[in-house]
Formats: C-alpha cells, structure tokens, sequence
C-alpha cells in the first residue's frame, strides 16, 4: 500500500502530465466538490424549513387534540382536564372553543377564527401569548363591561387596528327572534397584538375569553376540544392513544402530524427528490473520474509496463489507480462540504434570503445543517468516486508488458 500510494501520489502531483489530464481532473474535483455543497446546502434548508415550520406550529396549536364527534361539545370539561392531565406523559391541559365570525372595526370587515380560551391555561403553553407586540394580553372586561380581544399582528396591519380600539364580532350562529333569525354581534375592546411568526395565524386568528366566545357561539358552558400538550412530542401517537383510552367511550383523538400530515409527507418528498437530482452532479463528477483514469492507464502504459518488469503486482498496479481516484474524491467531497455547511450557516444566521410569508410561512430561507447529512453525502460521493476507478484500475492491471516493451 505505501508503493501504491507513493506512485499515485506522483501520478497526480507530476508537473509533466500532459494538460487535458491536469484540467479533466481539475473538473472532476470541482463536479465533486460543487455537487456535494449543492447537496449539503439544499438539505439544510429542506431540514430547515421543516423543523421551522414545526416549531411554529406546535408553538400555536396543541400536541394532541381531543373532540366528541357527534355531541354539541364536551360538558363537564372542567373535571375531564384534571383527570386526563394526570395521564402518563401529559405536560398540560387547555380548553378551547372555535367559532369563525366577522371582524368589523377600521373600517373594514372580514372572515377571522376566534378562539375562546381560559387565559391562565393558556399562557402556559402557546407561544403567540408570550409573543405580544404591542398591549398585553389582558382579557379583563373594560369599565363599559366589553370584553377583551388580542389579534394577530398581520390582521392589525390589513384593518387597521390598534390596542384601544372596539371591533364588533359577529357569529353566523343566529338567535331566533320573532323577526326571524338574527346573528349574534356583540363589541369588543383590543388590548394585545401578538406575533407568533406564523402567518396563518398571524393574519386570521383572534383569541378572547372562553364565556364570550361561549356566549357569541349561543352555546352553554361546553367547549369544542380539550387541547393537550405533551412531554415528547416525537410520541404524539402513542400519548393520543393513551388518552383516548382515558377519555372513554365518544371522544376521538387527534395529534398534530394528523392534521398537518400532507404538509410535512410534501416536504419529505422534497427531501428525497432533491438528493436524487442533485446527487446526479455527483455522478457526472464521477465519471470525469472514470475518463481522466483511463485517460492516464493510456498515457502511463510505458510507466505500468516497467513497473510490471521490474515486479509490481498485478494487485499493486489496481491499487495505483483507485488511489488516484480515491483522492480526487476525498478532496472534492472535503472542499464541497465546507463550503456548503459554511454557505447553509451563513445563509442563516444573516437571513440573506428573503421569502413572501404569505405563500411560505416564514420570512426568509431557515438554513439547519445536519451531520448524518453531511455524513451519508459524503458516503455516497466517494463511493461513486471509487466505483468510477473500478474499469480503468482494471484495465491497468491487464497490460502485459511484452506488449508494450517489444520496440523499445
């Protein structure tokens, strides 16, 4: 191995090799080295945007969801929370109540969810309560008995709102009157913006006490779902199970990969078809090492056939030209790692790409470089570099110096 290494370390380094060999080989490092940082840069930001966006969601909706199909809404829920809350692996327990109705106020009007919350539960776990920007998020009655809003930063901006101002709320859910069906409104009092960083929430999502919302909905003292957060949120599934089984007959359970389940198999699918393309730069790279091999097996014949004479194996000779190959791909993959982790970090931690959150969720491009990543391309470039010096090292082992040697 060490003869192996010292001929092949001459073959690559020697200043007499003709220039097509020096710039065929120059290409095939460069192929590597830009295929795998094109690999390791767009897998850090597939990663990126997938735990982005799993952070902002699991930062505004709950782990594990827990509804009663069927029935006007869960009674009881108070006594229900305690006793689910003490379920193995539950971190905490929040009521809730959706309603969709329309926002009046600025002078505009538009469809937006409401959510009926119990504030002390509440804060414990969702991010957009801890996120206010501007006000607080205070849900006392006013001195007039309104009671208290806060909406999403992105809806403040669109109708003009601001903390201090009145909106009236108004619910398709009617009250039979003798003049016919009429919707419930009734006036409230903004005292908080918040900004989850998540647009759709941001831009569509309201929150104000459990009773009003209760009250705007015409329903009685029930809640829609008991929302849980749990300890690990990577056994959502598992935790689910435990607390249907808990709750009993009549309720239904479901985790936050059901509901956003087509979203995160999209960026999976992304993930995979993205290293299959882009590992196909790789594999051009590849075969520059295939032809820059065979191309040196031809111009070192003479060189093989000495080497053969004076009692180089056949083996030794093989071994020469993976080398070769071998190095040209550990460089390629070391040069193209580092500058795709250092490309993916810096894209990140400086935000230098720029996104429209109304159509992606996030502001800018989030970068999360991952080590098996970097680990399985790296794996799979030299084995292609390697797999690329099977033909010629071959081909160099076969030359019989009598044929060569004959007319010299």
């Amino acid at each position: 191995m060490r003869f192996a290494w010292l001929v092949a370390r001459r073959y690559l380094r020697s200043p007499y090799k003709p220039a097509v060999l020096r710039l065929v080989t120059l290409f095939s490092v460069v192929g590597i080295a830009a295929g795998v940082a094109t690999l390791v840069i767009a897998l850090s930001m597939n990663t990126g945007f997938r735990r982005a966006i799993q952070d902002r969601l699991l930062g505004v909706s709950a782990h594990v969801n827990l509804t009663r199909p069927g029935a006007e809404g869960i009674e009881q829920y108070g006594a229900l929370a305690e006793r689910l809350s003490r379920v193995e692996g539950v971190r905490s327990v929040a009521p809730a109540i959706y309603l969709t109705v329309l926002l009046s106020g600025g002078g505009h009007a538009r469809g937006v969810v409401v959510k009926g919350i119990d504030p002390e539960a509440e804060r414990r776990f969702d991010d957009a309560l801890r996120r206010i920007v501007s006000g607080a998020a205070d849900f006392a009655p006013d001195a007039d008995g309104f009671d208290s809003i806060v909406v999403g930063h992105l809806m403040a901006e669109e109708l003009n709102i601001h903390t201090g101002d009145y909106v009236t709320l108004t619910s398709p859910e009617g009250r039979l009157t003798p003049y016919g069906m009429v919707p419930r409104s009734r006036r409230f009092r903004v005292t908080g913006v918040f900004d989850s960083g998540f647009y759709d929430y941001d831009a569509n999502w309201i929150f104000a006490n459990l009773p009003a919302v209760q009250n705007l909905a015409g329903v009685g003292n029930v809640v829609s779902v008991l929302e849980f957060r749990i300890k690990d949120v990577d056994r959502a599934a598992d935790s689910a199970r435990l607390i249907g089984a808990a709750a009993g007959a009549g309720f239904t359970t479901t985790t936050w990969e059901d509901e956003n389940r087509a979203l995160f198999r999209a960026l999976h699918l992304e993930k995979l078809v993205t290293a299959l393309f882009i590992g196909l730069i790789t594999f051009v790279a590849g075969l520059n090492i295939l032809v820059v091999l065979s191309m040196s097996v031809t111009d070192r014949a003479r060189d093989i056939a000495v080497l053969m004479s004076l009692g180089a194996y056949r083996p030794q000779i093989r071994t020469i030209f993976m080398l070769q190959g071998l190095t040209v791909g550990v460089v390629g993959t070391a040069i193209g790692l580092v500058a795709g982790y250092t490309i993916s970090w810096a894209a990140g931690a400086y935000h230098l790409i720029p996104l429209d959150p109304q159509v992606y969720s996030v502001p800018f491009v989030p970068f999360q470089s991952s080590a098996l990543d970097g680990m399985w391309i790296a794996a799979a470039a030299i084995a292609i570099s390697v797999a690329a010096t099977l033909i010629p090292a071959r081909a160099a082992s076969r030359i019989l110096p009598v044929d060569i040697l004959r007319y010299e």
